[in-house]
């Protein structure tokens, strides 16, 4: 049997085979398999599907809703080693991270499946014969769109959460890690979700989204994905009154403070910027340390950076993975060559390794100035920079100084210096003396440009339902 499945779209309970491109692997650009695209007909198709399926799907029971969401996370975490496989294929990370993946996967569903359950209302108080109830309800069928970096646990996300709100959802997935979405999708099927309630397509993204989201039947579009996309879908979605969930970029800033530990800092930060190859919308990029313990810091990190072992994600003794495509390649020796020339100090890394697939090694910039493309433009690959701070509020003042507002990090062990980090800096997710920026139960977005709404905890799951008020006079008026 082979490790990566022949990938299909998903429709109106079955699978269908499209023309399509290859899905090359990262480590050596060769060919896996054919990934299809849609066309319009099968989109009406998934369309008519959903909309039957929300009307079943709707009248489902939290309680029976929760129970095939469970039986889907049970699937995913039996298939967990072919999955995590395929993963590793189709997108280059190490096999033991993408293991990890699908675990988190199952446990976002899990969550959401109890919470799902637990979607209350109120009782507002009032003069007495009036009642006033407010009821959450399902929003209705929602257009889904999943990016490359992380195929299982970012579809996961928005399907999870959408089922467990009563809602049906077309999911839009990778062209370039279709197989992450397709196993998703077929552990939820063999869980006995009704047919209709989750298609799975694959194509041209413009055509895709441009013809789903001012379709009347769809009421909620989800995105994951660039700055500039998220744009061009949210006012797409405004022109036909549709609410987003934007989870757009990052530029995760990290403020190192005088008072922490430079090196336990620098050596932490280095294991989690070389996760997934830096390609994460709230990877630690931009390190704002303090004049106290920069040099050791910045020693540490570039050590530790050496020693990270690249190569292909199958072999066990992989620490970090290709990126994921050629374009993330170029980006990477785009923005290196160009600090470097304004003046920057390389500590690690820098060149690509070898002449075939994407390998680039984890890359450290000290001194890098303001002005350095690297410094404005979101890397998402294995680039971290390291800047000089006096004290914390220039570190707070350069972390604000951008745009984007996803994710951000501080080290320290002072109370007043976790206050202040807490109300000054501008960002979704917050993590003080760790580098996770988010966990089943807590909500995730950003602000400014990184995006709005959220995904995951209660507040993501609200941002699938609406709020219903029924007010009620108990006698009629004589």
């Amino acid at each position: 049997m082979s490790a990566y499945p022949r990938i299909a779209l998903h429709i109106a309970g079955a699978w269908r085979d499209r023309p399509g491109e290859p899905v090359l692997n990262p480590f050596d650009d060769s060919v896996l398999g054919t990934v299809p695209h849609a066309t319009r007909e099968d989109l009406d198709d998934a369309l008519a599907a959903a909309t039957e399926g929300q009307r079943i799907w709707r009248a489902t029971s939290p309680a029976a809703r929760a129970d095939i969401l469970r039986r889907a996370a049970a699937l995913l975490r039996e298939r967990a080693p072919g999955i995590a496989t395929a993963v590793t294929l189709e997108q280059g990370k190490p096999l033991a991270q993408a293991k990890l993946e699908v675990i988190r996967a199952a446990e976002i569903i899990e969550w959401d499946a109890e919470e799902g359950r637990r979607a209350y209302g109120r009782v507002i108080p009032a003069e007495p014969g009036m009642r006033n109830i407010v009821l959450r309800e399902p929003i209705g069928l929602v257009a889904g769109f999943a990016p490359w970096n992380f195929p299982v646990s970012s579809p996961t996300r928005k399907v999870a959460g959408a089922l467990a709100a009563g809602c049906a959802l077309i999911l839009k997935a990778s062209e370039e890690t279709p197989a992450g979405a397709f196993h998703l999708v077929q552990a939820f099927l063999d869980a006995g979700l009704p047919k209709g309630v989750l298609s799975l397509v694959f194509g041209n993204p413009a055509m895709i989204s441009e013809y789903l989201i001012p379709q009347d039947a769809v009421r909620l579009v989800t995105f994951t994905g660039s700055v500039p996309v998220g744009k061009r879908l949210a006012s797409l979605a405004g022109a036909h009154m549709k609410p987003c969930i934007m989870e757009l970029g990052g530029h995760g800033p990290v403020i190192v403070c005088g008072d922490a530990d430079p090196v336990a800092a620098a050596h932490l930060s280095a294991q989690v910027k070389s996760r997934n190859s830096g390609q994460v919308c709230v990877s630690p990029t931009r390190f704002f340390v303090d004049d106290a313990v920069h040099d050791r810091f910045a020693e540490a990190f570039g050590e530790k950076a050496r020693g990270i072992r690249l190569g292909s994600g199958m072999d066990p003794e992989t620490q970090m993975g290709p990126v994921a495509n050629h374009r993330r390649l170029e980006a990477m020796q785009r923005l290196v060559a160009d600090a470097v020339a304004r003046g920057a100090r390389l500590l690690a890394g820098g060149e690509r390794v070898g002449n075939q697939g994407c390998q680039f090694p984890l890359t450290v910039l000290a001194d890098v100035p303001d002005d350095a493309l690297a410094m404005t433009e979101e890397p998402f690959g294995p680039l971290a920079l390291i800047s000089r701070t006096r004290g914390i509020g220039e570190g707070i003042a350069r972390a604000n100084s951008l745009p984007f507002g996803l994710a951000a990090y501080a080290f320290t062990d002072s109370a007043p210096n976790v206050e202040r980090l807490s109300e000054e800096l501008e960002c979704g997710n917050l993590s003080i003396n760790h580098l996770t920026a988010s966990f089943a139960e807590t909500p995730f977005g950003g602000v400014k440009d990184s995006g709005y709404g959220r995904e995951g905890g209660t507040e993501g799951l609200a941002c699938y339902t609406v709020a219903k008020n029924v007010s009620h006079k108990i006698r009629q008026a004589a």
